[in-house]
């Protein structure tokens, strides 16, 4: 793989993010929505700029002006985008929020990243109302969709304004989103990222990884709130001058697999979840992708088993990709060599991206360390906000350490292991749990899997399995001793599950991935 040139991802001193969707500008369809009660809509680039224009101008007539903070909790409508551009034009920074956040996380966010705005949909205010704390940085309340008692009404302030702004003059430097971490341990970090960076995210993640044109429609499972539908969703699809599709409902595998039909949807960004329920289904073949000529897995490692059944089934190479709210894309498979499917893939950036030691030195191929990111990469986050702590502990020498670990081969391919609190240590061997959920997702009877380390008094650690079994199947001890041979037949025996319990589901996060600190927990 051709490795990007860092210099033509560096944006110009003076640079505004929007204008990445503003040059689209046409009666072109920027957007088709529907729900799952089959309603449905669509807006042209023009239409939408214009909105954005509006309420942009009716922010500022508010008094919000470049720098200040907003807290945005919305949910996947074209409303979001039109918020979205209308802070970026305005110069206001935007921090996405999940609508599945609760009060004392929302209350957090607006103290600490001192917002002077919220700006939600009408279903989402309650959880805004059941804040009891001092909010005092907090001047307007904005909510869409209904009339919201002392609520400000986003149709209400865009309404008479006109539908040309001039977009507030930004440096790159300057901040645009302030996006918080989920914090497993302790509170959220608050993420910075500045124009520039979407600068860079727009010319690795949209040529480079989805593959996008003008002339696609893309499909963006990512909802609002998270890093990932800033990155695809919004930015990859409207600054490509693509026609973005948008679906608001459940997920429902075979739902998904008649839109990708119905819609002849070119190109599929969505989670590793999401592609398991589909390649699990049982008629997966009686779908026509015909017109899909890319599909991308992003958020955690996905399964060589999952891939293949997309190759089978539709002749489509997932290209599976890894990055982090602090970053943009940094690996992907964009390969088709058999041999490496199921690896990372390679460094969009080769220079950029290494795998290091605890003191953020290059180790050599073969060896399990730490991916990192080199400090001058063009689409690495500015700080973790008011925590200067935090944001030096990241950095090792040159590098910002990912947390995440892997290995790399001769050919500059990385495999993945696990986050650094995933890896297991069991009788001095260094175990990654995905190698072993690898091999038990090739198994017939296996849905769903999640691998941790469970205490043991002789080993330190032992390799323990929770298992999601396909309709059909029972958790006897048979089947558990199937499960650990069959894994020794395809890993280094040591690695094999000693412990194998058969679970009703597996704990997530809001975004679909594993959450593998809770089934740690759970051992203690």
């Amino acid at each position: 793989m051709t490795s990007l040139d860092f210099k033509t991802l560096i944006a110009p001193e003076n640079y505004n993010l929007a204008n990445e969707i503003d040059k689209h500008f046409s009666e072109k369809r920027a957007l088709i929505w529907e729900n799952e009660l089959g309603e449905h809509e669509s807006i042209s680039y023009s239409v939408l700029i214009k909105k954005a224009n509006k309420f942009a101008n009716g922010l500022t007539k508010l008094g919000l002006k470049k720098g200040d903070r907003v807290v945005v909790m919305t949910t996947r409508l074209i409303e979001s985008y039109v918020i979205y551009l209308a802070c970026l034009k305005a110069g206001i920074i935007i921090s996405p929020s999940s609508e599945l956040l609760k009060a004392k996380d929302l209350v957090y966010r607006l103290n600490h990243s001192e917002a002077k705005a919220i700006i939600t949909y009408h279903r989402y205010v309650k959880e805004f109302e059941n804040i009891n704390e001092s909010t005092p940085f907090l001047k307007f309340r904005i909510a869409f969709g209904q009339e919201v008692p002392n609520w400000l009404s986003m149709e209400e302030v865009m309404k008479e304004e006109p539908e040309s702004f001039t977009t507030v003059e930004t440096q790159k430097d300057d901040y645009a989103f302030l996006a918080y971490t989920s914090g497993t341990t302790g509170m959220p970090k608050g993420v910075v990222h500045s124009h520039g960076w979407g600068y860079a995210h727009l010319r690795i993640a949209a040529p480079k990884w989805l593959n996008i044109s003008e002339s696609d429609t893309v499909w963006a499972t990512a909802a609002p709130g998270w890093q990932k539908w800033v990155w695809s969703p919004f930015l990859s699809i409207l600054g490509s001058g693509a026609t973005g599709y948008v679906y608001n409902g459940k997920f429902q595998p075979h739902k998904y697999l008649q839109i990708l039909q119905d819609k002849k949807i070119n190109v599929l960004c969505c989670t590793p979840t999401e592609y398991r329920m589909m390649a699990k289904l049982d008629d997966v073949s009686a779908f026509n992708l015909s017109h899909l000529h890319t599909a991308v897995s992003a958020g955690e490692a996905l399964n060589r088993e999952v891939i293949d059944v997309f190759k089978h089934h539709f002749a489509i190479q997932i290209r599976d990709g890894y990055g982090q709210t602090e970053s943009t894309l940094l690996i992907a498979n964009l390969n088709v060599d058999a041999e490496k499917i199921g690896s990372m893939g390679q460094p969009l950036l080769q220079e950029f991206i290494e795998i290091v030691d605890d003191n953020g030195q290059p180790i050599p191929v073969n060896q399990v360390g730490t991916i990192a990111v080199r400090k001058d990469f063009p689409a690495l986050f500015k700080l973790y906000y008011k925590d200067s702590e935090k944001t030096n502990h990241a950095y090792r020498g040159d590098y910002f350490l990912t947390g995440d670990r892997a290995s790399k081969d001769v050919n500059n391919y990385f495999w993945f292991q696990g986050r650094n609190d995933d890896v297991i240590i069991s009788s001095g061997y260094t175990i990654g749990p995905f190698e072993v959920e690898d091999a038990l997702m090739k198994h017939q009877s296996v849905k769903e899997c999640a691998v941790v380390a469970a205490p043991d008094p002789i080993r330190g650690n032992i390799v323990k399995a929770f298992v999601v079994l396909k309709d059909g199947f029972s958790g006897t001890n048979d089947l558990i001793r199937e499960l650990q041979q069959f894994v020794k037949s395809l890993t280094a025996p040591y690695k094999y599950p000693r412990i194998i319990q058969f679970v009703e589901s597996l704990p997530k996060t809001d975004s679909g991935k594993i959450r593998r600190v809770d089934l740690r927990n759970s051992q203690r």
